[in-house]
């Protein structure tokens, strides 16, 4: 039996809803092996993140020699990357163990505002990590913070994808979950744009989103699917998780992860 592994390097939301605990969930309602490394500990709910604590850099390189010298990597994801010396480590960590299919996820500021990567790191985390990624994942307000433009159509979107696959990555998928209308993504390849489109389906309980796709497209690049095929599936995942609220906490709650995994059996 071969068994596809994937590797979540992010903060810890200790809510469930967002960071390494979506993603685990994510890889296992997929098929796929989860492993974590943490980059920072969070104390969060749905009302907001109260505390962060970031690991120190030995803690979170041995995390991930731990894992990649023994269990192996099929794909690898990063989130809650706050401070230059922890992007730099992990992209480090990255080369060294020759980790395949890397989706960035550009953690920056958590569904209730809290600053969730640092100023400086913005450079840090174009410099060193969007070059060596397969897909990088930013929503309308991290893409305009790595581009600079002011995002408020389809076609701003297209520009802003352009100039985030300048910066290295192999693709770009710029979600946009915050216009208005029906819930469009673009994915761009360098030359072409494809769009993924489902209904909008109106709720607060939206905590961990962005979290949850790039998992979801993590978890199919382990299997082996196509740039494509990935984005469609965590579409789809995503779209099932918005839609099948669980309804928990008094403020921006978690999406169902389950909910995708029961449709699939209803059908």
């Amino acid at each position: 039996m071969t068994v596809s592994r994937a590797l979540t390097i992010a903060g810890s939301d200790s809510g469930g809803g967002a960071g390494i605990q979506a993603d685990l969930k994510t890889f296992t309602v997929l098929g796929v092996y989860g492993m974590s490394a943490l980059t920072a500990i969070t104390a969060q709910n749905t009302l907001g993140v109260h505390s962060i604590y970031n690991l120190p850099l030995q803690a979170i390189e041995e995390q991930i020699d731990a894992v990649a010298s023994d269990i192996g990597v099929d794909a690898v994801k990063t989130g809650m990357l706050s401070q230059v010396p922890i992007i730099e480590t992990v992209a480090r960590k990255i080369k060294e163990h020759n980790i395949p299919n890397l989706v960035v996820d550009p953690v920056m500021v958590a569904k209730g505002g809290a600053k969730l990567l640092e100023s400086d790191s913005q450079h840090a985390l174009i410099t060193h990590l969007l070059p060596l990624a397969t897909v990088v994942t930013p929503n309308l307000p991290e893409a305009e913070v790595l581009t600079g433009l002011s995002i408020r159509t389809v076609e701003d979107m297209k520009e802003a994808a352009k100039k985030i696959h300048a910066f290295g990555p192999r693709y770009v998928v710029v979600k946009g979950g915050h216009l208005e209308g029906d819930a469009l993504d673009i994915l761009f390849d360098g030359e072409t744009f494809e769009i993924f489109v489902t209904d909008r389906y109106e709720t607060r309980h939206t905590h961990g989103t962005g979290c949850t796709f790039s998992a979801a497209i993590t978890a199919e690049l382990a299997k082996g699917r196509s740039i494509h095929a990935a984005v469609e599936t965590a579409k789809d995942f995503i779209t099932c998780a918005i839609r099948d609220t669980l309804g928990l906490g008094q403020g921006h709650g978690p999406t169902n992860h389950w909910a995708y995994g029961k449709s699939k059996q209803r059908v």
